[in-house]
């Protein structure tokens, strides 16, 4: 039977994030997906100016009793951009209402980058996030969010052994079951993502080389793409991998385009995930 899956985000109508690229990723994967947009923006908030931005908050729980009363269900429910504290009480709601009783809750913490809150966010923000963290089974948070969440030093770069293991702990006492901590930088030239799984509760590094090029949206493509592939049958460390080499493709694709600084060519990128999922 098909899988499918609902994503909680907004859309940025230009930019090449949320909405406008895990849609399509996700189809790519074979994978039959709904939306709830949580906002809708002319454009992303990272380098443009007086970008439109309509709050959809009001009109989520309406769109939820509506599926409640057609007996619509997921296989898994994936958050990314949450607009407001109560449009992450909203996710809880789906969470309990319209996800299949074996269903999989996955959390994108999209709310800062290099060091710092997104436009718009704030302490008490990153407090109800900590909430939704607790009810999740899987987070995808970057290493920005992660300190931001479990109230640590924030390094992004040269990152210990030892700080690694203690925010993956700091996360397991707020309640995450199975975390994929991405921007993990402590071997020269490459870049980790730290895997914990709460059923072998073990902790596993898996990298990729080091492209030297910073770009909105990887982090939406990344979530999209990891979801993806655990809803075709792969492992958690397999859709790790698979989602980390698609993005990595996609970087590279636009690299050498000083034109393409808003957002990935991840649309060139996806016959490698393709190829990859089929394997």
């Amino acid at each position: 039977m098909n899988k499918k899956v609902l994503t909680v985000q907004d859309i940025s109508c230009f930019g090449q994030c949320s909405t406008t690229v895990a849609l399509p990723i996700l189809c790519a994967c074979g994978v039959e997906t709904a939306i709830m947009p949580s906002a809708i923006l002319s454009t992303h908030t990272g380098g443009f100016n007086g970008f439109t931005f309509r709050d959809l908050t009001e009109d989520l729980p309406k769109i939820m009793e509506h599926w409640v009363k057609e007996g619509i269900s997921f296989d898994a429910i994936y958050t990314g951009y949450l607009g407001s504290k109560r449009q992450i009480e909203i996710v809880i709601d789906l969470f309990k209402n319209i996800l299949k009783s074996n269903g999989i809750r996955i959390v994108d913490p999209a709310m800062a980058d290099n060091g710092k809150l997104y436009t718009g966010f704030d302490t008490s923000f990153v407090n109800e996030m900590r909430n939704l963290i607790g009810f999740s089974d899987i987070i995808l948070p970057n290493m920005t969010e992660a300190g931001l969440l479990t109230d640590s030093e924030i390094i992004l770069e040269n990152q210990t052994d030892e700080y690694i293991k203690d925010i993956i702990y700091k996360f397991k006492a707020l309640g995450a079951k199975n975390i994929v901590l991405k921007g993990v930088k402590n071997v020269e030239g490459k870049l980790g993502i730290a895997i914990y799984e709460a059923d072998t509760d073990s902790i596993d590094i898996f990298y990729t080389d080091r492209i030297k090029k910073d770009a909105h949206g990887t982090g939406d493509c990344y979530a999209a793409a990891f979801t993806g592939c655990l809803m075709q049958g792969k492992s958690l460390g397999e859709a790790v991998k698979v989602a980390a080499e698609f993005v990595s493709e996609a970087i590279l694709k636009t690299v050498d385009d000083e034109s393409h600084w808003y957002g990935v060519k991840f649309e060139k990128a996806l016959p490698v995930l393709i190829r990859e999922l089929n394997k």
